[in-house]
């Protein structure tokens, strides 16, 4: 018998790091998920449409070449039964990873057949993600990369919005701020219009909204206001592929959380960058489009069809992938406890 050796070529990648084919695979994970909560879309169900997604991401990310934890998901192991933080994805083979998912980011806007619903999937090395469980908001800021340098999370709203202007080459009144669409931010909101620029609301959905401001064609130029700690997390791992920056500041919703958050180690006056929110240069962020918006087309439906629209990226490479999937429905059964094959 012969054997054949044969030196490493650059094609080979250690096992100790995700392998770039991963975002291939984890596109189908998201897919999934879109297509599963796509059929609640209108239905007023935001739980249904979120529960739907959870399962059919489950099904489908058992079977990526990961070792993964889930650092960032449906919550604490008592209140989710899957996806759960602490929970092991993957089918355990490859790299040990850090994984970060929102099934539904934006499940009013699901229910209520609104824009901008996405799935989201996030991987980096394992331990390069924020552990976001003292605290459940952040104050965010989040610009793309032209302005990102001159930017300042502590500045007031008309400072950075001026500063925006200039590096865009453009008048404040062209700038656009995309802000959820809250009572707490009655005073930012009116700070923004005070300055001159534009408002886009935004009723859910805060991973898309950031991301809306790192992509050039949204016409979306920075994101201010307090959501979630982890979609700030999830949001990090979008902009190390596409460039700008996020700035965070923890934000206790009241004493006791501030209290929880003391006692972590947390210090509440440090402002979070996008490497402190996740390190590493191997990060993945994929996502699906589960109803029409700014950033990608939702699930369409047409006879024994379904279409999808999903952005791929992997920060090592600075590839951007825009991917348009056609599905057989009698195929996908295997995903989700829904009947695809005819919308009930």
């Amino acid at each position: 018998m012969t054997e054949h050796h044969h030196l490493p070529s650059q094609l080979e990648v250690s096992p100790e790091a995700p392998d770039r084919n991963l975002a291939l695979e984890l596109v189908r994970v998201t897919e999934a998920g879109a297509m599963a909560s796509g059929r609640w879309v209108g239905k007023g169900d935001k739980n249904g449409a979120d529960g739907a997604a959870v399962k059919a991401m489950r099904t489908l990310v058992s079977t990526v070449s990961m070792n993964g934890i889930v650092v960032i998901g449906e919550g604490e192991k008592d209140e989710a039964p899957m996806l759960y933080n602490g929970e092991r994805v993957g089918d355990g083979t490859g790299a040990e990873c850090d994984v970060a998912v929102d099934p539904v980011d934006g499940t009013t806007l699901t229910a209520k057949g609104m824009g901008n619903a996405v799935s989201v999937l996030a991987v980096a090395e394992r331990g390069a993600m924020f552990d976001p469980s003292a605290v459940f908001y952040m104050d965010k800021l989040v610009t793309g990369p032209e302005a990102a340098e001159f930017v300042d999370i502590t500045a007031p709203p008309a400072v950075n919005i001026r500063r925006i202007a200039k590096a865009k080459g453009c008048g404040v009144e062209d700038v656009t701020v995309v802000v959820l669409d809250r009572p707490r931010h009655e005073n930012l909101v009116q700070e923004i219009r005070e300055a001159g620029a534009r408002i886009k609301f935004i009723a859910d959905g805060d991973v898309a909204g950031a991301v809306m401001t790192v992509r050039e064609e949204t016409g979306v130029d920075l994101l201010l206001g307090v959501g979630g700690t982890p979609e700030g997390i999830i949001a990090a791992c979008a902009i190390k592929c596409l460039g700008g920056t996020i700035q965070g500041k923890l934000w206790p919703k009241d004493d006791d959380e501030r209290q929880r958050a003391l006692d972590a180690g947390h210090d509440l006056d440090k402002v979070l960058l996008t490497e402190d929110l996740v390190q590493g240069e191997n990060v993945f962020f994929v996502a699906t489009g589960i109803t029409d918006g700014d950033l990608l087309r939702g699930v369409h439906y047409r006879a024994e069809r379904a279409y999808t629209q999903s952005l791929v990226m992997r920060s090592k490479s600075g590839t951007i992938r825009q991917i348009e999937s056609v599905h057989r429905l009698s195929k996908l059964r295997a995903y989700s406890a829904i009947d695809f094959d005819r919308a009930r």
